[in-house]
C-alpha cells in the first residue's frame, strides 16, 4: 500500500480501478480480443480484492498471496459466496493460461459467460466495502 493515502482512500483508489478495469472489457469484446478480455478480467476482481484486504489492514506481496487471505478472511467466513470465490479462482487460472501458454486461445462464448461473473464479483467486494 502506498503510505501517502489512508487504508480507506486506496481502497477507494483500488475499487475504482477495478471498476475502470471491467469497463475495458466492452472495448475488448467489441474488437474480439478475448485473451485480452480475460485477463482484464481477472484484474479487475484483483483490484477488487486488494481494495477488501486493504480496507481490512491486510497486505500481501503476491497474487497467490492475495487469494490466500481473500478465502481465508471472506470466504471461509461466508462474507461472500463460494461461487464467486470460484469464479475469481477460475479467472486466475485461465488468465494465467492465456498469457503465458503458446497457441491458447479462449473464445467469444467463454468470455460472455464470464463477464456477468465478473460483475457480480466486484458488486459483491463493492457491497463489503461499503458496510
Amino acid at each position: 500500500m502506498n503510505e501517502e493515502y489512508s487504508p480507506e482512500e486506496y481502497a477507494q483508489y483500488r475499487i475504482s480501478k477495478a471498476k475502470e478495469t471491467l469497463a475495458e472489457v466492452d472495448v475488448l469484446i467489441e474488437n474480439e480480443f478475448w485473451n485480452t478480455s480475460i485477463n482484464r478480467m481477472y484484474y479487475a476482481c484483483f483490484y477488487a480484492v486488494g481494495a477488501l484486504l486493504v480496507r481490512n489492514g491486510i497486505e500481501t506481496t503476491s497474487h497467490s498471496g492475495t487469494r490466500q487471505k481473500f478465502g481465508q478472511l471472506f470466504v471461509k467466513t461466508g462474507m461472500i459466496e463460494k461461487s464467486l470465490a470460484k469464479h475469481y479462482a477460475d479467472l486466475f487460472e485461465k488468465r494465467h493460461k492465456s498469457d503465458y501458454n503458446d497457441f491458447f486461445d479462449y473464445d467469444e462464448e467463454v468470455v460472455l459467460r464470464l463477464l456477468p461473473l465478473s460483475r457480480k464479483f466486484i458488486e459483491a467486494v463493492e457491497g463489503l466495502l461499503d458496510q
